[in-house]
């Protein structure tokens, strides 16, 4: 396999398009690229006002296509792909858990269909996050529909499950973005915390499919991709209605899971300072304080902050992770 890299923060524009195998923007929207780019129309904090794109590159032309309105790129046993599904205007009361059900079993066709089944990390957002709470609110609902196409796929709900976010943004369509591989991840939990997939009934009647964090090896690397972090112990939310306690809580989790890593990795052990990280932060003012509560306590590392609404409403902030060491 080829080598890939991972782009943050830069103008993917000066580099060869064909060899991108995926990205993510945030900020001011862009002219349409011919890669897939899960762009999030959200306010981001500080320099990057104007926009902000990081995405995969490969040291060679990567294949691409659309099957099932996924835009996805595959290089060599590595796929990237996304899908945006709108919902029903006015949307239907309940109908995000069909919609995500019938994007997630695309996806689990795609991936079968390219002979790379292993879902390694996944990127959800969806407008109203915590709406229809009379009925079922909305990210249950998107819990049910996600683990039930787990299921359908004859995927695990429990234990082998890939890293993963889900966040509210003020509207658009369910999107999802994944990565995807030839061969299985190796998921690490947080000694802190409980796994999400065995959190108890009160959270909704089907838990979240997702591991805290994940261990990737395409040939030559070791990728850690670690989900959307947020200030729970155990099972609860701590620090309600303290944004910079939770920021801290969340930054110890982080740093758990970093170490439990470290005991699976095969390349070296990983820091907090080279990694990169994403953080949501819900309300807007907020965003100064995070921000630099997060590059003092990280030593400068990639730190990016945006507006979005976490999977809790008591929840303040969330953060995520990724890195990578080349594998002798």
């Amino acid at each position: 396999m080829g080598f890939l890299t991972f782009n943050v923060g830069g103008d993917l524009s000066d580099i060869d398009t064909s060899c991108i195998l995926g990205g993510f923007g945030l900020g001011l929207t862009p002219a349409n690229v011919p890669w897939p780019m899960q762009w999030l129309g959200v306010p981001v904090h500080g320099e990057t006002t104007q926009g902000w794109q990081e995405g995969w590159v490969a040291d060679r032309a990567v294949a691409s296509g659309v099957r099932d309105g996924i835009r996805w790129r595959r290089h060599e046993g590595l796929l990237f792909g996304l899908i945006e599904l709108a919902e029903a205007s006015p949307r239907v009361i309940g109908g995000l858990e069909a919609l995500t059900n019938d994007a997630y079993h695309r996806l689990f066709r795609l991936l079968d269909e390219q002979g790379l089944p292993h879902l390694w990390r996944v990127w959800n957002y969806m407008a109203d996050i915590h709406g229809d709470a009379e009925t079922l609110e909305r990210y249950r609902q998107f819990n049910r529909g996600r683990a039930r196409a787990f299921e359908q796929a004859a995927r695990s709900v429990t234990g082998q499950v890939p890293a993963a976010c889900a966040l509210g943004v003020a509207r658009g369509p369910l999107s999802i973005a994944f990565l995807a591989g030839a061969v299985p991840v190796q998921p690490v939990e947080n000694p802190r915390q409980i796994s999400a997939w065995r959190y108890p009934a009160q959270y909704g009647p089907q838990s979240p499919t997702f591991s805290r964090a994940v261990l990737a090896r395409p040939p030559g690397q070791e990728w850690l991709m670690i989900s959307g972090t947020a200030s729970i112990v155990g099972h609860e939310t701590v620090h309600r209605g303290d944004v910079l306690a939770q920021t801290r809580e969340t930054l110890a989790n982080i740093e758990a899971v970093v170490a439990q890593a470290n005991r699976l990795a095969q390349a070296g052990p990983f820091t907090l300072p080279e990694l990169s990280y994403r953080a949501y932060v819900r309300q807007l003012e907020d965003m100064p304080e995070v921000s630099r509560l997060l590059a003092h306590a990280l030593g400068g590392a990639s730190v990016v902050c945006v507006q979005a609404d976490v999977c809790r409403e008591d929840l303040l902030v969330e953060v995520e992770a990724m890195g990578w060491h080349p594998l002798a």
